[in-house]
């Protein structure tokens, strides 16, 4: 399962996580959504979000054919992306890279993905 990690460096972890996590979900429930805001292509549609969950300090997005993982540590917000094929990878590293770097702006967030070797 191709497996990718992001380790952003943020003195508020907690609040982007939460944010992030409100946002997916309520991407997922809301029919009127505006899809593009969120994919560089319009060939994307917006993605299937089957369950969302988070605390202050992890949160889980599942899409169903992947998902995505956060969890804060002092001064650091990890994300962990596994999806069943390559295409699916790149798909969520860009709707999550996309959405926290918008939201973090302020404080310039910046979102870089590492390939990672998923656990046995």
């Amino acid at each position: 399962m191709p497996t990718s990690e992001a380790h952003v460096q943020t003195e508020r972890p907690s609040r982007y996580l939460v944010q992030l996590c409100r946002h997916v979900d309520q991407m997922g429930r809301n029919l009127l959504h505006r899809p593009r805001s969120h994919f560089v292509g319009a060939a994307h549609s917006p993605p299937e979000v089957q369950h969302v969950e988070w605390s202050e300090t992890h949160g889980t997005v599942n899409f169903g054919w992947g998902r995505c993982t956060m969890q804060t540590a002092p001064d650091m917000l990890t994300l962990r992306a596994e999806a069943t094929d390559e295409e699916s990878l790149q798909r969520i590293q860009d709707l999550v890279a996309g959405r926290l770097e918008r939201i973090g702006r302020r404080d310039r967030l910046t979102v870089i993905w590492q390939r990672t070797e998923a656990p046995a």
